[in-house]
């Protein structure tokens, strides 16, 4: 009876087996659904970001014809410099501006063209109209910028092209912004897929009301040109592309009946090829494939999505393995004690057997105890592993963004400095052939030198605040020593080191922290505790959002003691995610960048190292406020958990 229990046994534990193995595969494959639906939500949602963005500003232009509707070529040139649209918005080909133009006056608009001096004292006398048509109505490029580049487009008449008559009549008669279909730019030799965005510009004080009167009072059209693959780049991480395979098209006008694009004719990108990897990429995965819908200029892209097998969306085999074996081991013990229980129970082994297996048990017992023991402080040995990880990949962090600020300043110094070289030669040229010079000439020199000078101390003072805060902070934290500090001074070096990944988030902070709190205790530690509570503000509390704030505000109170707050306008947390807050390990983002430890570091740090408290209060759609209450001097006995396993 007792052997036929024990096959039960192991039979039942097989099945129980194979059920939990189908249950992980199954919360693998919906896993995997949900990261393939974020990354396509983001990249729709990227790209429609985007796309207004560029709209917006070509409204923006619109609307200084809307001011005065005779811009000649230097204003439009002045208008767009100030706006510094190549450094802002690198993504377009050029922006042009398209003159409706009579066939009675087409002469002598062309020789008033090559006759404006406004901009080039010499003119324009290679300008000419192509390609040559006869049509009541000619739409002509009269002004492109950057001309450089888009030569051919100068003097094109878009109404002998179909494609662009279509849009700009479409255009004229709705007076919205209206995009071409797929095109091959003129003034690219590569042949890669674009389409131009163009906004109607109407006479002053005509009225608008109807298609006739907005037909009447037409002066012509801001555009923008794109090349699809370079307006991707700017929209789509390189890196997210060894996982999703893009493929955009185009559907036709909003207006259209709806219909399935197909050709080469309506593919205006297909991210294979695009992607910068060394890795090989996996097969294509049965059911990550997605549609998306994106409205452009009054026409219908259609952006497809499909995932390949790799680590952001393929199933891991090694947990289901590991409970496949832990199951069968398990199911094979529990079936095998169950059988030799039948020999213990049998008479013929006798007394000298029972006892013999009583103390082959009681070794078993203590073997599994010193086991315990081991697997103790193994899991202490990782934790302890983990905390110095997560401090590591804080510093790295820190790393990124300082390099990333130190960019632009020291950039601008080798830009300058470059500048000031070919001034220098240019001047000893000078010097040389003409045996001397003017003191007009000298007095020129010396003052672009001198702002030449002025830029480079400028920017380098810029470089060296930026390296004083992060050596400060870097050192402050990888030490871990007690000294004196202010606590304005290691807000604001933190905040400094954190700017670039604030303001890639778009997150606004202001800090409220008198001069003259000056402490005597761990400024690494309080680095760090500022640190984390800025690292779960970004991941958790603005997850979902496109922009917060953040406010951090000290008052000293009675007794030595400094309130510090840290606030954020987040998502907030359920009363369940705040009880468990500073539990190790505990995390609503598993597997998602966060590791369960910042909150658990951050209290440690605060009650142990800085001899503090802290409270948490957070209201779900408010946000969440952090208060810690801390001893402007530290306790002598603080230095040694300061250099133990907290940190």
């Amino acid at each position: 009876m007792l052997r036929s229990r024990g096959y039960l046994a192991f039979i039942v534990g097989i099945c129980l087996t194979v059920g939990t193995c189908y249950l992980v595969t199954t919360a693998q494959h919906q896993q995997a659904k949900a990261n393939f639906q974020r990354d396509a939500d983001k990249v729709r949602r990227d790209a429609e970001v985007r796309l207004q963005t560029y709209f917006d500003m070509l409204l923006g232009i619109k609307g200084m014809y809307a001011l005065e509707d005779r811009i000649d070529r230097a204003r439009f040139d002045r208008f767009l410099s100030e706006l510094q649209l190549d450094r802002r918005y690198p993504g377009f080909q050029a922006i042009q501006f398209v003159r409706t133009v009579p066939e009675a006056q087409l002469a002598a608009f062309s020789e008033a063209v090559r006759g404006d001096t406004t901009l080039d004292a010499q003119g324009y006398p290679d300008f000419h109209i192509h390609p040559a048509s006869r049509r009541p109505l000619h739409y002509i490029i009269e002004i492109t910028k950057p001309l450089k580049g888009n030569e051919n487009a100068f003097g094109l008449d878009l109404a002998a092209l179909p494609p662009h008559l279509k849009a700009l009549e479409l255009g004229r008669d709705t007076g919205e912004i209206v995009a071409t279909e797929r095109i091959t730019l003129v003034q690219d030799a590569s042949g890669e897929p674009g389409f131009v965005a163009r906004a109607p510009v109407y006479r002053n004080g005509a009225p608008l009301q109807s298609v006739g009167q907005r037909r009447a009072a037409l002066v012509g059209f801001v555009a923008i040109v794109f090349r699809v693959n370079t307006l991707m780049r700017e929209v789509i991480d390189q890196s997210l592309l060894e996982h999703l395979h893009v493929r955009i098209e185009d559907s036709g006008y909003l207006s259209d009946v709806l219909a399935t694009p197909h050709g080469a004719d309506s593919l205006m990108y297909d991210s294979d090829g695009k992607a910068e990897t060394h890795q090989p990429r996996g097969a294509r995965l049965d059911g990550l494939v997605a549609e998306k819908m994106l409205p452009v200029g009054q026409r219908r892209w259609v952006m497809r999505f499909e995932g390949y097998d790799g680590a952001r969306y393929g199933r891991n085999p090694l947990p289901v393995l590991l409970i496949g074996v832990a199951g069968f081991i398990i199911s094979a013990l529990i079936g095998a004690l169950l059988v030799s229980t039948r020999r213990v129970v049998d008479a013929k082994h006798g007394l000298e057997y029972s006892l013999a297996e009583l103390e082959r048990q009681k070794g078993n017992v203590e073997q599994a105890r010193s086991d315990l023991s081991v697997v103790a402080e193994t899991l202490k040995q990782a934790q302890t592993n983990l905390l110095t990880s997560e401090k590591m990949a804080s510093l790295g962090a820190l790393v990124a963004g300082v390099a990333h600020e130190l960019n632009t300043p020291i950039g601008n110094s080798l830009l300058t400095a470059s500048a000031l070289s070919d001034m220098v030669r240019d001047f000893e040229r000078r010097l040389a052939d003409e045996g001397g010079l003017k003191r007009s000439a000298l007095e020129a020199h010396l003052a672009d030198a001198r702002k030449a000078c002025d830029i480079m101390n400028s920017s380098l003072t810029r470089a060296a605040d930026l390296i004083t805060s992060f050596k400060q902070v870097a050192v402050d934290q990888a030490s871990g020593q007690r000294r004196r500090f202010h606590l304005d001074e290691v807000v604001h070096d933190t905040l400094a080191t954190y700017a670039a990944q604030l303001r890639r988030n778009v997150c606004l902070v202001s800090a409220d922290v008198p001069e003259g709190l000056e402490f005597d205790s761990y400024p690494g530690s309080l680095s760090q505790v500022l640190t984390n509570l800025i690292g779960n503000a970004l991941l958790h509390g603005f997850d979902g959002r496109d922009c917060g704030t953040i406010a951090i505000e000290a008052r000293r109170e009675a007794g030595d003691m400094v309130r510090l707050t840290f606030k954020d306008d987040g998502v907030g947390m359920s009363p369940g995610t705040l009880h468990k807050i500073f539990d190790p390990f505990f995390t609503t983002k598993l597997g998602q960048g966060g590791s369960g430890l910042g909150m658990n570091i951050v209290y440690n740090i605060v009650t142990g190292v800085l001899r503090g408290t802290i409270k948490v209060e957070s209201v779900q759609g408010v946000g969440t406020t952090v208060t810690l209450v801390l001893p402007m001097r530290a306790p002598d006995g603080a230095a040694v958990q300061a250099s133990g396993s907290v940190l």
